[in-house]
Parts: C-alpha cells; sequence; structure tokens
C-alpha cells in the first residue's frame, strides 16, 4: 500500500444528495432554461439581501458589465478600480467602452486602498468597482462617503462576499449595485453564475434587458428590443444547485471561519517574525472567509514553493496577479512601479486549501508543510 499522501486541493465544493436529486428533477421536467427555479432562487436572494431586488445571471463577470451600463456608464467615462482582483474586474469597464483607472490597495486588507481614491477623481470619473477580497469587506462607511461626496455610482464586485458583513449588515443588503459570483470555487455556487442586487424597479426592467437580447415582450406575440443586450440569464438547472446551496450558506460559512481560526492558531503568533510571511487579517466578525491568503517572503520563488507543496499532494492558488501588468493592459499605457504594493502581493501571494468539508487534520497538514517549506 503506497504511503503517498491524499491530495487536497485548494477548494472543492460540497454537494449533497438532495441538490444532486433537484437536478435530476430538473432535467426529467424538460425544462432547462430560465425558468421556476430561477424565479425561486432570485426570491430567495432577494430576501437573504434584505427584500432588495435581485436577478441571477450566468456569471459574477456579466452582472458588473450590466451594472455599469444600466448607469449608464460609457465611452468618455473612467471607472476607478483595484489592480488586485480578477482580470474581469477591469474587462467590463472596457467592454462599456469606459476606461479603467487603478488605485493601490492596502498592504493588509489587499483591498483598494481608499485613502488612493481621491487622488485619481477626475471630471470624467463617473463610478468605482472595489473589491471586497477573500470575503473581507472594504471600509464601507469611507467607501459611500467619497461615492456621495463625488457623486458617483458604487458597482460591489462582491463575488467572494455572500454572507459577510460590515458592522452588522450583510453585504449587498445596503447600499448601491452589489455583484456576486456563484463559480464553482465560491461559498455557495451554482457551477458557473452569479447575481446582481439593484436598487429599484427600473433597473430591475434594464437587467432583465440586457441579460437576454434586450427583448421585452407583451401579450402572446409583441416582442421589441431596444437596447444592446445579451444571452446572460441564469439556467433552471443551475438555479437548483444554487437553491440546494442556500440551505447550507451559514453552515459552510461557519466551518470556513472555524477552520481559518484553526489556520492561525496552527501558524501560532510567531510564524510571521519567523518566516517573512505575511498572514491575513484576522476577522471575524465581517468577513465571510472565502479564501485563506499568504504572502510569501520576496526572497521565496512562489512556482517552487507551489511545486513543493505540490510534492506534499497540496494544491494552491494565486488570486491574483496584478491586472496592469498584462499585456493587454500595458498596452493601455500601465507599466511597473505604477501600483507597487499590488504588484508586490501579486507577484508572492498564494492561496490556501479552505472548504467546508476539511478538517482540523487537514489544516495542520497544510500547516506543517508551509513551515517545512519556509523553514
Amino acid at each position: 500500500m503506497s504511503d503517498t499522501p491524499k491530495f487536497l486541493p485548494f477548494t472543492k465544493p460540497t454537494i449533497d444528495e438532495e441538490t444532486i436529486a433537484a437536478v435530476t428533477e430538473v432535467l426529467r421536467s424538460g425544462w432547462l432554461t430560465s425558468g421556476p427555479k430561477v424565479q425561486a432562487l432570485e426570491a430567495q436572494l432577494s430576501e437573504y439581501f434584505g427584500g432588495r431586488p435581485v436577478r441571477t445571471f450566468n456569471s459574477g463577470t456579466c452582472t458588473m458589465e450590466i451594472a455599469l451600463r444600466i448607469a449608464g456608464i460609457g465611452a468618455g467615462d473612467e471607472v476607478i478600480t483595484t489592480p488586485n482582483s480578477w482580470v474581469a474586474t477591469a474587462n467590463v469597464i472596457i467592454e462599456t467602452g469606459a476606461t479603467p483607472v487603478f488605485a493601490d490597495i492596502d498592504p493588509k486588507t489587499h483591498n483598494i486602498d481608499l485613502d488612493k481614491v481621491e487622488a485619481v477623481i477626475t471630471p470624467r470619473t463617473k463610478a468605482i468597482i472595489p473589491v471586497h477580497m477573500c470575503g473581507l469587506p472594504c471600509d464601507m462607511d469611507k467607501l459611500y462617503a467619497i461615492a456621495e461626496k463625488y457623486n458617483l455610482r458604487v458597482i460591489e464586485d462582491a463575488a467572494q462576499a455572500i454572507g459577510s458583513s460590515w458592522k452588522g449588515k450583510r453585504i449587498g443588503a445596503f447600499g448601491d449595485f452589489a455583484s456576486f459570483s456563484f463559480q464553482v470555487n465560491k461559498n455557495i455556487m451554482t457551477g458557473e453564475g452569479g447575481c446582481l442586487v439593484l436598487n429599484n424597479a427600473e433597473e430591475v426592467r434594464l437587467a432583465e434587458k440586457y441579460r437576454l437580447q434586450g427583448v421585452t415582450r407583451s401579450g402572446l406575440d409583441g416582442i421589441d428590443v431596444d437596447v444592446l443586450g445579451g444571452k446572460y440569464n441564469m439556467t433552471d438547472i443551475a438555479a437548483a444547485i444554487g437553491l440546494g446551496q442556500m440551505k447550507h450558506l451559514a453552515e459552510f460559512n461557519a466551518k470556513r471561519a472555524a477552520l481559518a481560526k484553526h489556520y492561525f492558531t496552527s501558524f501560532g503568533t510567531d510564524f510571521e517574525q519567523k518566516t517573512g510571511a505575511e498572514l491575513p487579517v484576522a476577522d471575524f466578525e465581517n468577513s465571510n472567509w472565502h479564501m485563506f491568503h499568504l504572502v510569501l517572503p520576496e526572497s521565496v520563488n512562489r512556482a517552487t514553493f507551489m511545486q513543493q507543496m505540490l510534492d506534499r499532494q497540496i494544491g494552491l492558488g494565486y488570486h491574483y496577479r496584478a491586472i496592469h501588468l498584462f499585456s493587454m493592459y500595458r498596452e493601455r499605457g500601465f507599466t511597473d512601479g505604477m501600483f507597487p504594493i499590488a504588484e508586490r502581493i501579486g507577484k508572492q501571494i498564494i492561496t490556501l486549501p479552505l472548504f467546508p468539508s476539511m478538517n482540523t487534520e487537514d489544516v495542520e497538514r497544510v500547516v506543517s508543510a508551509v513551515k517545512s517549506c519556509l523553514l
């Protein structure tokens, strides 16, 4: 018998038999695309976000683009965001014809540094897209104070933040637009998918048109198209998964928090001093602990470290490389050195395994492997 330990991925979805049966039921029903399951999921999400209107989509990327379009953002406008995110956060700005403007990040929270935002606001600035990195919210008081001062729309990239809160209020239950992802590695998932929390009936009407080719129907055969929409609707198959996942959201997030606490305990109070690595902010009040990040010391080559961990049968991710260093963004004039904190963290960040079906022994195994590679 091999002594090789079982491979531990950095993430893994938890799907119960009830959800599998619900998907089978949808397949047998013959109604596979947007239908009653989508409507039921939207109703549950609306209730979860305090009664605000919610519409679901086939990704948590199109949700941001549609929010920008609803807000009237387009050519000639500027939108401020963070260079530390999945590239989709900035790509959607370009998709609308607007110009992305970056502000560097806070070295501890890895969220956009709101103290640096006002310096890049111009008369062309129309919106800001902050990211709640790893589920740790931005300073919502400061964010919305800036938005109000400069009359900016806010599209919260809350892809990772379902179940996170700010001063006791759920992210998405207040503020302006909030975009959530249900991609497979999120705290709850639909395989692929997302939702957008909106403000009023007019925004809902526009969201529905933008997600399905700009179509408005009336009566049995009335149809019109008055805006350029896309094909962004969620299927009932995906919604059935989402409904199953919603039942476990609180449980999943509680388990993630418990595992994160055990990470801190296992690393110990002297880990950062001994290794030069940086642990995340130990926030157990607001964060949903979507991911557990570790910033490696600059003397450590990340690829080498990741291979050493793979040799120990432990999978890692890295989230994220600084957006402005991708070729497409360099072609738009961005260069090395413009956002040094995002660049340093983007070069040295790793994501440790964290998902609900893990146990404390898994955490201890990861920590032991990290220490053996760094010490």
